[in-house]
């Protein structure tokens, strides 16, 4: 389906806008009806009891807006950003970002509520950085302590929403639930155990749930993460959500699996498991893992946060025919309506209509890393069509942007590829992961390529000698990205969806990303006016000394380098989009020196409802 113009957009946000502005739609004795509630976020419907709820799920920031009077209290869920992992020999698990819920929260339509969802702690070799608050209204919830380096005894684990872990050596814990709310939004970290001359661990972050625990000694495996807390605020009681779980410690021989609620696992130095193992998990708020033992590499990142505003419904919604993900009635031009299933995280998509049903979806893979002193990352692969799904469960896997390179921006060395994005079982899909993009080299002509993937990596910069070249697209899912050339002349954009990135020489932006098709763009769900429904933009390649845009559909935005004009996590792809991360140059982001990474990908499902 052909993507519709600017002002076929606007002439349909018009009759929307005249006809309920910013109304969701429900069913009730066989007709339609309006209810004006909020917009803002994704729309996730369901019944808990006898009442039906609307939630709105924001895991990038956003703005929540009330728009009917009647609509005076909502509850909500305010998780911040997870603690980094600490780095270098047995770190302590990064503490879980502070987890904040609570029930009449007064609201008013007298102006919009910024809605700001916290960024987890970037890797790090020595202490791990903290995590970003998030804000609702009057509520903010602390961002994740970091976790301490290992082995040395000056970098304790760090104080937060949960307090970080200790490294190894006996450094201390980080406190939790600090700044002090009521009810605690965390708990402490654990400190390490043991001392350098004894085969001893980090220990773990604290969750929302508990206290991170010590090693036993003299095991060494590293402590566990404390547990995080289950909600249902996002997709009601069937579908509860645990959040805010500690990284476990980094140790010697064994590892500690992740804490409820999204934590990290801890390295261990014999089978190190890889990297994003011990990443927590995005939009959970979990602590990363800690560094493994004698490896002197980084810990985990942590994983960003989540807010969830949600209230009752006056009127029953439509039926739907199937489950999983968050759920949306929605009537488009010039009638027809549709149920949406919207997946920002890894879940079962199960018809349950007793009979096949016709499909329409949309999958986008994770984003990759952008490059230091380097090229943007290219796209999450996107996929659209439609089928005829089964009875039998659909089980639907969210690929992770991929996750910055954190080293030496001499080197050429890359970040990761974005991960795949899969429905399997009853249907097979795979969106491909966007490919990592070059980095700076030394010498001259030694930058490194983009990498390939759904969309393609831009090339990397210094090359006056051999321009590298960037990396290709997958079939029809992207685009390659654009050609590395000298510092000066920039690095290439990051491939899109919808186009390739441009080269170094010519501007270096981020290759389009592609509209979803008119059944998706609810209104309702639209929360990111520069996007206009676009997901799986490139990522903007470094180009000295001006500021890059990302390709529309969440691309990173490439920073000025030389200096002064880094905003926080704009480096990055937005999250639930697929776009790829920019290129950055070696100046601090976020407290960590790192190049940007992806966003995670989405997967959208709707059928006539």
């Amino acid at each position: 389906m052909a993507p519709l113009t600017t002002g076929a957009i606007k002439a349909i946000l018009q009759e929307i806008s005249q006809q309920s502005v910013g109304r969701g739609r429900y069913i009730r004795g066989g007709g339609v009806g309006t209810y004006a509630g909020a917009s803002g976020g994704v729309i996730s419907d369901y019944l808990d009891g006898a009442t039906r709820y609307r939630a709105h799920i924001f895991t990038s920031s956003g703005t929540f807006t009330v728009t009917d009077p009647a609509l005076t209290s909502v509850d909500y869920l305010v998780v911040a950003g997870g603690g980094s992992g600490g780095g270098g020999d047995c770190g302590g698990g990064g503490g879980a970002g502070g987890f904040r819920t609570g029930t009449s929260l007064p609201v008013t339509t007298s102006s919009p509520y910024s809605v700001t969802v916290g960024s987890g702690g970037s890797r790090s070799g020595s202490v791990g950085p903290s995590g970003s608050p998030s804000i609702f209204s009057t509520i903010t919830s602390t961002g994740g302590g970091g976790g301490g380096k290992g082995n040395t005894g000056a970098n304790a684990g760090q104080p937060g929403g949960s307090g970080g872990g200790g490294g190894w050596g006996g450094q201390s814990a980080g406190t939790g639930n600090t700044p002090p709310t009521s009810p605690p939004q965390g708990n402490s970290g654990a400190s390490g155990n043991g001392n350098p001359s004894a085969a001893t661990a980090g220990g773990g972050g604290g969750g929302a749930g508990g206290s991170g625990s010590v090693s036993p000694s003299p095991s060494p495996s590293g402590g566990a993460g404390g547990p995080g807390l289950s909600n249902t605020y996002a997709y009601g009681p069937t579908n509860p959500v645990t959040y805010a779980g500690g990284g476990g410690g980094g140790g010697d021989n064994s590892s500690v699996g992740p804490a409820p609620g999204g934590g990290g696992r801890g390295g261990y130095r014999s089978g190190n498991p890889s990297l994003s193992e011990m990443d927590a998990t995005f939009a959970t708020g979990g602590g990363g893992g800690g560094g493994g033992g004698f490896g002197g590499g980084p810990g985990g990142a942590g994983g960003s946060g989540i807010v969830v505003v949600r209230y009752a419904l006056p009127a029953s919604t439509g039926t739907a025919k199937a489950t999983g993900g968050a759920i949306s009635f929605y009537t488009s031009p010039p009638g027809a309506q549709y149920t949406i299933h919207t997946f920002t995280s890894t879940g079962t998509f199960a018809n349950t209509s007793g009979s096949s049903l016709s499909i329409e979806y949309v999958v986008v893979a994770g984003g990759g890393s952008g490059g230091r002193y380097g090229g943007g990352g290219g796209a999450g692969g996107f996929v659209t069509s439609t089928t005829t799904c089964p009875t039998s469960p659909v089980t639907v896997t969210i690929g992770a942007g991929g996750s910055g390179w954190y080293g030496d921006a001499q080197s050429g060395q890359q970040g990761p590829n974005g991960s795949n994005t899969t429905l399997t079982g009853a249907l097979t899909v795979t969106a491909t992961g966007g490919g990592a993009a070059g980095s700076y080299g030394n010498p001259a002509g030694s930058g490194s390529a983009g990498s390939p993937g759904g969309s393609g990596g831009g090339g990397g910069t210094n090359n006056s000698s051999a321009p590298p070249t960037y990396g290709g697209g997958t079939g029809s899912q992207g685009n390659p990205g654009g050609t590395g050339f000298t510092y000066t002349s920039g690095a290439g954009g990051g491939g899109g969806a919808g186009g390739a990135g441009s080269p170094g020489p010519s501007g270096s932006t981020g290759g389009a990303g592609l509209q979803v098709p008119v059944t998706f763009r609810n209104p309702l769900t639209y929360y990111d006016p520069a996007n206009q429904w676009y997901l799986a933009g490139g990522g903007g390649g470094l180009r000295y000394p001006s500021t890059v845009s990302g390709g529309v559909g969440g691309g990173g935005t490439a920073p000025n380098s030389t200096g002064g004009q880094i905003v926080p996590n704009a480096c990055d792809g937005r999250v639930n989009t697929g776009g790829g991360g920019a290129g950055t140059p070696d100046d601090i982001i976020n407290g960590s020196a790192r190049s940007g990474l992806g966003g995670s990908g989405i997967v959208i499902i709707a059928y006539p409802t």
